[in-house]
């Protein structure tokens, strides 16, 4: 078993019963943003166990957003909740998944490594995963790890089981295991329902695990009489029966859970003494999203139908909002919807149109009709990654005058004033790519350096000239349109330090215009709002004045 540094570090279990999406990684990152407070060091990792190498190739359509870490690592949104939540980057010793852990099991077979034993779940598959859960830890106070599923899913058996083995090993008295559950209320018997969490934790029990905390999802609060029929039948002292309540807001959970004494009964489980919980912050949250000045409307002309594809997006928004004390209103609007029938009848009643991310041919003549009203009509614009690429072909087309311009992504005929990326810088290492090549783990993954065009807008809005963003993207704006560009009022107002990857482009003649390469959402925290969101809401505020 893998070694870790400090030996006083705590590990808490996260697993979820009854229905999937009940917040797990909320819960996590909500406990874990409570201890912080409390001025313990934390770690967050996601244990994943669908049997992908990572979401990178995976529909965002079923499984939502892919979130990218500073090193390129393909994972979870879950960890876009970690990092909003603590400000601790993530990184690829965070996430892992079923797939990865059969690679390495698979990998190490080849080698010979075991010598010869005949591989098998218990111990191979699960020795990888207690070393994947030990591992790069250095002075954390803390590490919670997500499991993620539902218990009782043949998936996450080896998962479960590799957990009890690591509590039986390292101690119980360094392991916790809390159960994330629901409670459903039946309106017409007037009632909250305990039967879902009793059989979940039975079943969480029959794997080896009893569960320290319940965390009881619940549209009402529980009433103590109910708590104490879950303690005794789940066998969980009353005390730690938490109700885990809907929310205003996924911003007002850290509150409520340290309300309802989540990080008090943590500590008294590990015989900590610790300040109380300095929820300050969280509480100048609360108050400014309950108490806006205004609000605004954004349409997002995307083409997923899964709210979930845009998760960092949508808090990024909001993030912008709060530190402009307005309340931002998502107007939701299919990219295909506005090739069929127009931008106008979508877009005349907003405030600013953000375009964001995507793949593949559909939509994207709805997304570069979304740039050109923006355009014509003076309404701020953000375009995010492929909202870039169309924004520069919205203008290459329409003001430049060459009217096949388009993406070799879509058209192998058209004039491809974006293609694919076939070589690119990374820390000094060339990246070569083929168009034949895999799709899983090949693109222009992570945080990447740019270099921003002196009195340029965005250099205003950052305040400074060179920045770090994270990226995912194979195909890019081919540099020689650069001339083409600017005389069509469009700037290349952000490049890669070498000069040969476009970054950003703006329209300086327009009250807001900015695309970006990269994905600014990814790095924007409610305390630390990401700059363009900020600078975009504000325009967009700006822009509702006027009208």
């Amino acid at each position: 078993m893998t070694e870790y540094k400090n030996p006083n570090t705590k590990f808490i279990f996260i697993t979820g019963g009854v229905v999937s999406s009940l917040g797990k990684g909320l819960a996590s990152a909500s406990l874990a943003a409570v201890l912080q407070a409390r001025g313990f060091k934390i770690r967050l990792r996601k244990l994943d166990p669908y049997l992908n190498v990572d979401p990178g190739t995976m529909n965002p359509c079923q499984h939502g957003e892919v979130y990218v870490t500073d090193d390129g690592t393909e994972a979870d949104l879950d960890l876009g909740h970690y990092e909003r939540f603590t400000g601790i980057p993530a990184t690829k010793n965070d996430s892992v998944t079923s797939g990865k852990i059969y690679q390495r099991v698979l990998d190490k077979e080849r080698h010979g490594d075991y010598l010869g034993a005949t591989i098998q779940v218990i111990p191979h598959v699960t020795n990888e995963i207690k070393n994947f859960i030990l591992s790069n830890i250095d002075d954390e106070d803390f590490v919670l790890c997500e499991i993620g599923g539902t218990v009782g899913d043949i998936e996450g058996q080896p998962y479960l089981e590799a957990i009890r083995q690591l509590a039986y090993e390292i101690g119980r008295e360094k392991t916790m295991f809390v159960h994330l559950t629901l409670l459903p209320y039946i309106p017409t018997a007037g009632e909250l329902k305990t039967k879902p969490t009793q059989h979940s934790v039975k079943q969480l029990q029959e794997y080896g695990i009893q569960p320290d905390i319940l965390l009881c999802r619940s549209p009402i609060e529980i009433p103590q009489n109910e708590k104490r029929k879950i303690a005794q039948f789940c066998n969980v002292r009353e005390e730690r029966v938490i109700t885990a309540l809907d929310a205003k807001s996924i911003y007002h959970v850290p509150t409520a859970y340290s309300a309802e004494g989540l990080d008090a009964e943590v500590c008294k489980y590990f015989g900590l003494h610790a300040p109380l919980a300095d929820m300050s912050r969280w509480r100048h949250i609360e108050k400014v999203t309950e108490n806006p000045e205004g609000d605004v409307q954004i349409a997002v002309v995307g083409k997923y139908q899964l709210k979930e594809a845009y998760k960092s997006l949508i808090e990024a928004l909001t993030h912008g909002g709060m530190a402009n004390h307005f309340k931002v209103k998502i107007k939701w609007i299919d990219a295909e919807d506005v090739e069929k029938n127009g931008a106008t009848s979508y877009l005349s009643d907003v405030n600013g149109i953000l375009v964001p991310g995507g793949f593949g041919y559909r939509g994207t003549e709805g997304k570069i009709a979304a740039a050109q009203y923006a355009r014509e009509n003076n309404i701020p614009y953000f375009g995010i990654c492929l909202g870039m690429q169309m924004a520069v072909i919205e203008t290459i087309r329409h003001v430049a005058g060459i009217k096949n311009a388009g993406s070799s992504e879509f058209d192998a005929n058209c004039e491809a004033v974006v293609g694919l990326m076939t070589e690119w810088d990374k820390d000094g290492i060339q990246e070569l790519r083929t168009k034949n090549g895999d799709l899983g783990g090949t693109m222009r993954l992570g945080a990447y350096p740019c270099i921003l065009a002196a009195h340029s807008k965005v250099a205003l809005i950052y305040g400074k000239e060179q920045i770090s963003e994270r990226h995912r993207h194979r195909y890019e704006v081919n540099m020689k349109y650069e001339p083409l560009l600017l005389k069509a009022g469009m700037s290349i107002t952000g490049k890669s330090p070498d000069g040969k990857l476009p970054e950003i482009v703006e329209r300086p003649e327009h009250p807001w215009f900015i695309g970006v390469q990269f994905h600014p959402e990814l790095k924007s925290k409610p305390f630390e709002p990401h700059p363009l969101f900020v600078s975009f809401i504000k325009a967009a505020i700006d822009n509702s004045r006027l009208l």
